[in-house]
């Protein structure tokens, strides 16, 4: 069934979100803290090692497929200053906030229950942004979209399972917002297995590498923000991806 690893993975959010509220209040704050940090080294940690080595991602759509796996390094920082200035010059960040504060503004309007709400200083909009980019960004929600559509869902299998995980602490201290992060993550894990039929054909394996590569420097660059190190405009960047994929395709 196309789209069962996509369905999967929202129901994986959704229950952990759940969780993390329903228990939260049982969880030390200094635990929560503790747990964000480890949450923030470790996407880090994953989003370096799609960086600097994309073969173990790239392999899983093309095993046998010639070509090289490493990308040039010189396309991924191209693509990723061309699409940040675009994402800049479009204000894409600000939108995704302003989305986040809609969606807020809708949320406010149901009445009160009994759910725990998120610790002081969080709000629905931080939960949903870092949730969403955190869900969203990267290559393995590439190939795993266009794999489900080949019935294939092992891929989004794992990738449920790992949000479904890291949901119950984002959730635990980020609120509801961690929620609403399916929203985009259905439209855009979905949409891409609705068109890997006209797509897949200009996946290469420099392609997807590329996409790794340069989606692993935007994981890392939440993990930097998850452990408090420093913010980046991830929002902005995350065209740069896409450009990044476009000149692999079209540089020889």
């Amino acid at each position: 069934m196309q789209g069962i690893g996509t369905i999967v993975n929202v129901g994986a959010i959704v229950a952990g979100t759940g969780i993390g509220l329903l228990f939260g209040r049982l969880i030390p704050a200094r635990v929560r803290a503790t747990a964000m940090s480890a949450i923030g080294l470790s996407v880090l940690g994953v989003g370096l090692q799609m960086a600097l080595d994309p073969r173990v991602d790239a392999t899983k759509l093309a095993q046998a497929a010639a070509g090289p796996f490493h990308p040039n390094p010189l396309v991924v920082i191209g693509g990723l200053v061309v699409g940040g200035i675009a994402g800049e010059l479009l204000q894409l960040e600000l939108r995704l906030e302003r989305f986040g504060a809609w969606m807020q503004s809708l949320a406010r309007r149901v009445p009160a229950t009994a759910v725990p709400s998120a610790p002081q200083g969080h709000d629905l909009v931080e939960g949903f942004v870092t949730a969403s980019l955190l869900y969203c960004v990267g290559a393995m929600a590439v190939i795993g979209a266009i794999q489900d559509a080949a019935g294939q869902p092992d891929v989004l299998f794992v990738k449920a399972l790992l949000d479904g995980v890291t949901s119950i602490v984002l959730a635990s201290t980020l609120g509801a917002g961690v929620a609403l992060s399916v929203l985009p993550l259905a439209a855009y894990q979905g949409g891409i297995t609705a068109a890997a039929s006209g797509v897949a054909a200009y996946l290469t394996v420099p392609v997807l590498a590329t996409l790794t590569s340069a989606g692993g420097l935007l994981i890392a660059a939440i993990g930097l923000d998850l452990t408090g190190i420093k913010r980046l405009p991830v929002g902005n960047l995350l065209p740069g991806v896409f450009v990044a994929a476009v000149l692999a395709y079209v540089v020889p």
